[in-house]
Parts: structure tokens; C-alpha cells; sequence
């Protein structure tokens, strides 16, 4: 399979194959989407629904997307905002305070099956659910997809400045939760 720059998508989306062009970019794009969704909401059957409802909106939205920011750019928005949305639906169809929330996600990390990490990974995970949302998105963003601060900005709509800030505040709570642990 031939692989396209996200321009030669974007053109081939809106030539005569649309289709063939949204699979080519669901193909490109579905494991680093997934990746994401999946350090958000934890669980493996939550994280395949919302990574479809992320395609579905990227199907849709695709015809107007106006190529001012990068097409990854466009995608980890549409990614990050659908993460945050199922976590604020999970908290507020079960009426439970984001504490909760993240106490259930820590303890189905301890019981899925399909979680691939080893046990250091699964502790960077519990980390990581201690930490605000906002937090948690800029420590993924940043420290697995190596994202640079300036696309993150992009990305969340915030200043590089505010990001490093929150990057940092993130590392060290992460940092000592693990010493803690």
C-alpha cells in the first residue's frame, strides 16, 4: 500500500473516491488515535467506542476542514475533545465525582487483559489517572507522542507557555507518585 502525505488525502478525499481516501487516512491514523484515546480512558471496549465516534466526526467534518492547521493537528483535537467528553458523560451518567471515576479506571487497568504494558507501564498508568485531565492530555501528548509544545498548542488551543508550566507540574506529580508507590 502506497503511502500518502496527508495533502494527497485531503486531495484525493475530495476527488472522485472519498472513501477509498477516509480509509487510507482511518489506516494511517487508527493507532496513534487509538494510543491516545486509550491513555485517556483505559479501558480497551470504551476506547474502540470512542475512537469510532472520533471517525465518524473526522468523516463528516472532512469536506470543510480548511487545511489551516496540519491534518494530525486537526485529528488530536477532534481526539483529545471526544476523550473528554466520554470521561464527562462516564462522571456525569453515574453521578460520581472525577475521583471515582479514576479509582474505577486505576482498578479495570489492574484487570484488562488486553493492557500490554509490563508493570512498570502499569504504574506510570496509576500515575497518570491521579492527574487532572488537562494534565493528563499535555503528559501524553508530550511524553509518548513526543509532541513539540508549539502543535500541542495547536492541538489544545493554549499557550506554549501554560503547557510547559503544565507538563512540568504533571512530571512531578507523576514522578512522585512512583516514589510514593
Amino acid at each position: 500500500m502506497a503511502t500518502y502525505t496527508d495533502t494527497e488525502l485531503l486531495e484525493l478525499f475530495r476527488g472522485d473516491n472519498p472513501s477509498y481516501a477516509f480509509n487510507l487516512l482511518v489506516r494511517k491514523y487508527q493507532k496513534k488515535i487509538y494510543a491516545q484515546v486509550r491513555r485517556m480512558v483505559i479501558d480497551h471496549d470504551d476506547t474502540n467506542d470512542v475512537v469510532q465516534d472520533i471517525f465518524i466526526k473526522v468523516w463528516k467534518g472532512l469536506e470543510k476542514f480548511n487545511q489551516e492547521a496540519e491534518l494530525s493537528t486537526w485529528l488530536y483535537r477532534i481526539a483529545v475533545n471526544e476523550s473528554l467528553t466520554f470521561l464527562k458523560k462516564k462522571r456525569t451518567r453515574f453521578f460520581i465525582p472525577i475521583h471515582d471515576v479514576e479509582k474505577e479506571l486505576s482498578s479495570r487497568l489492574d484487570g484488562d487483559k488486553s493492557f500490554t504494558g509490563d508493570e512498570i507501564e502499569r504504574k506510570l498508568q496509576k500515575a497518570l489517572l491521579t492527574l487532572p485531565e488537562k494534565q493528563r492530555v499535555v503528559f501524553n501528548l508530550r511524553y509518548y507522542d513526543e509532541m513539540p509544545y508549539e502543535e500541542m498548542s495547536k492541538v489544545l488551543d493554549t499557550s506554549v507557555g501554560a503547557l510547559k508550566a503544565s507538563y512540568h507540574i504533571a512530571a512531578k506529580k507523576v514522578e512522585d507518585f512512583l516514589k510514593a508507590d
